[in-house]
């Protein structure tokens, strides 16, 4: 089969890997991962990239994506089949199984986690939610509520002190997922001193990339894939299936 996929970058060197080993042809494009900030407004985006891969002679578009906040609910096919995992998000593809990925969250509440996309192609000073980017300097050093007020005004930059202070407060551990790309022990320490700096417990997981294996090898069973026929779109559903077609 001759395959488009269309991927985070936070999966780039996972999806490199895998796309190697298929026996199909794959043609890959990487969207930058700050779309993922946008949520739902991502949507947009990702229509405009799968519409031009459809005007192209592929069995099928592959989605290298989760639901994502619901950034994939409403992503239509044209005339060429769209396929993607069964996942609320990355961590769920990182770990090859969405109920693996619930099992250890339900396990660990308060943990944040890591990969090596996300602290390969993270934004300087960017350490958690996009959102509170700003709190950060571009040494990666958190800016004081005095800092923040010099630049936002009393009101915001104290919003924003407080806001961030109150967000981190929910998290007492980072686990780090490793999968096995090359030059992984940068990364790992990495998010090791990160977990330092904040004063978290660290954890190290080993993933798996079976599921994004079996997204470019045409492996795509319903129990852990959908398959969005020509003309339907991409629905958010309730329950283990997480997503659907119509």
């Amino acid at each position: 089969m001759r395959l488009k996929l269309i991927g985070c970058q936070v999966l780039t060197r996972e999806l490199e890997l895998v796309a190697a080993r298929s026996p199909h042809s794959i043609e890959a494009e990487i969207v930058p991962m700050g779309l993922h900030d946008l949520g739902v407004a991502m949507r947009p985006h990702l229509q405009e990239r799968i519409d031009l891969a459809d005007t192209a002679s592929y069995d099928a578009i592959l989605l290298g994506y989760a639901l994502c906040g619901r950034g994939t609910d409403g992503l239509r096919a044209g005339k060429t089949p769209l396929v993607l995992p069964r996942s609320h998000d990355c961590i769920g593809l990182l770990m090859g199984s969405r109920h693996l990925y619930h099992e250890y969250f339900d396990a660990h509440p308060g943990v944040y986690f890591r990969s090596p996309g996300w602290i390969e192609h993270q934004i300087p000073g960017q350490t958690l939610e996009p959102a509170f980017s700003a709190a950060y300097n571009t040494d990666g050093k958190r800016h004081t509520i005095k800092e923040l007020v010099a630049r936002y005004g009393e009101e915001n930059g104290t919003y924003l002190f407080e806001q961030f202070a109150s967000s981190r407060r929910g998290y007492s551990g980072l686990t780090y997922i490793s999968t096995g790309v090359d030059f992984e022990d940068s990364f790992r320490e990495a998010a090791r001193g990160e977990a330092r700096k904040e004063g978290w417990d660290f954890e190290e997981i080993e993933g798996s990339l079976s599921l994004l294996q079996r997204l470019v090898n045409g492996d795509w069973d319903a129990a852990d894939f959908l398959v969005v026929p020509p003309g339907a779109a991409v629905t958010t559903t309730l329950g283990d299936t997480i997503v659907g077609a119509k």
